[in-house]
């Protein structure tokens, strides 16, 4: 009993104590940075950063490649002409991939994500809670974010230049009659720019680990304060919680007292300029609305990838992305009605398809044939075979494809693999019909098939000719 008591009187004692403790410090012994947390970062911006340059790389050697082929034709003609227009191009194109050193903050390409984690990482650096001030993964995520940042720029400064270059060319090989070839040209240019788009898209999508960091900053009560003044954007533009806004302001830019100022030198102040001036203020804001809707429009279409520039050819969205991206995953179903020869089956099937282009997909598939019997009155689950599948389909329009599909069927119940080689036992059917696709969520999309097997008539004995199946895959 003394022992219990003594025991119950420290209990009371710590739990009275543990409310005036301070939160912060509680929090903090609790909170664990594991070292794969800024690994996983900085590995995330060194694919980043290696994508980036190997397409950069990439593409820069087909271009000076085309311009090579376009010289050499040239030459025929004309080879002081073609000196003139396309000189050295080896040293023109290894320029490209040097980047430019400038002093212009407007110049470097602007990341909302790696703005905000650079800066949260400093943030948690520089609070002593979080023990980050000698991490060394820290300060390599910091590292790969600053190389990163790099890598913008410069594949941004590439993208201008070849934006320069396509003009001269276009101006020199339009006189020429050298269109043709100079499309091939503006097509790699314009894959380039989507290409890059995409990467930096991808890495503007957050993982957890990287949401885990910006919820431990937000925690902090001053990172409001600590944002505007040391982020990229709060040194850009006088952000709302900075100390002294003026610090931000950058050489060149107007500011709302500078045009008040000017507007009263130019037009007075009186009620009725005043009056007339906020009018054509609103008149010029919603024009501009207006532009801005339209290029919205514009880089959300079906050429958009985030490009405004509407290029004179169709181009496939799907060459951008990568080959997971355009694999995609099925399964359907189809059963069967039974016949003298064969019992109710269905067929239950699996495929693996690749996006050829934002229309058209082509894929392999097989399938389990399970028998079910010859009514309600015969039903006995058997193995009735196995098919092997192809199939290719193409958009018709909005929801509706054309669906095609060569396909080997063993209708035959087998025991061992040794059976299915024998070829004559195999059926082939040959279909064409038509699908519809629908959402169903987020990552998955149903499909309905009505197909006719024009081979089927061909079969000894006949099967039948129309099939129906409902399908899902993974978007």
């Amino acid at each position: 009993m003394h022992y219990c008591a003594l025991f119950l009187l420290l209990f009371i004692g710590v739990s009275t104590k543990v409310p005036a403790q301070d939160t912060t410090s509680i929090y903090a012994k609790a909170l664990f940075f594991p070292d794969k947390l800024f690994g996983a970062i900085n590995k995330k911006a060194q694919q980043a950063e290696n994508k980036l340059n190997i397409q950069s790389n990439k593409y820069l050697y087909r271009l000076a490649k085309q311009e090579k082929r376009l010289k050499r034709k040239l030459l025929r003609r004309s080879p002081q002409l073609a000196g003139s227009i396309f000189g050295n191009i080896d040293s023109l194109y290894n320029a490209f991939k040097t980047p430019l050193v400038t002093n212009n903050r407007f110049s470097k390409v602007y990341s909302g994500h790696l703005d905000s984690l650079t800066t949260a990482i400093h943030l948690l650096q520089s609070n002593s809670i979080y023990k980050l001030t000698s991490n060394p993964d820290a300060d390599k995520a910091l590292e790969g974010y600053k190389s990163l940042q790099e890598k913008f720029n410069q594949t941004d400064q590439i993208r201008k230049r070849l934006d320069q270059r396509q003009l001269v060319l276009k101006e020199q090989l339009q006189a020429l009659g050298f269109m043709k070839q100079y499309r091939r040209f503006q097509k790699q240019v314009y894959y380039y720019k989507a290409q890059v788009l995409e990467y930096k898209a991808a890495f503007e999508d957050p993982t957890k680990l990287e949401k885990k960091v910006l919820e431990l900053a937000m925690k902090v009560p001053r990172f409001k304060e600590f944002f505007a003044r040391h982020s990229e954007l709060g040194q850009l533009f006088a952000l709302p919680g900075g100390q002294n806004p003026t610090e931000a302001s950058v050489t060149g830019l107007q500011t709302r007292e500078s045009m008040q100022q000017l507007l009263q030198n130019r037009f007075g102040s009186g009620s009725g300029v005043t009056q007339t001036l906020q009018q054509n203020v609103q008149n010029a804001q919603g024009q501009l609305n207006a532009l801005k809707d339209k290029v919205s429009s514009l880089s959300n279409g079906d050429h958009g990838n985030g490009n405004a520039e509407m290029p004179d050819f169709k181009p496939n969205n799907q060459k951008t992305k990568s080959i997971l991206k355009r694999i995609e995953f099925g399964s359907n179903l189809q059963t069967v009605k039974g016949t003298r020869f064969f019992p109710v089956t269905s067929d239950v099937g699996l495929s693996v398809g690749y996006k050829l282009n934002d229309k058209s997909a082509v894929g392999l598939g097989i399938a389990y044939k399970i028998g079910c019997g010859n009514g309600w009155n015969h039903m006995r689950i058997t193995h009735q075979g196995i098919g092997l599948r192809s199939y290719l389909d193409y958009k018709l329009k909005g929801a509706l494809y054309m669906s095609g599909g060569y396909e080997q069927n063993y209708r035959s119940a087998f025991r061992n693999i040794e059976q299915l080689k024998n070829y004559n036992a195999w059926q082939t059917s040959g279909l064409i019909g038509l699908s519809k696709k629908y959402k169903i969520s987020n990552k998955f999309k149903g499909n309905m098939q009505l197909l006719w097997d024009f081979l089927s008539y061909q079969q000894i004995p006949q099967t039948q000719p129309f099939l129906f199946r409902v399908g899902y895959s993974l978007k």
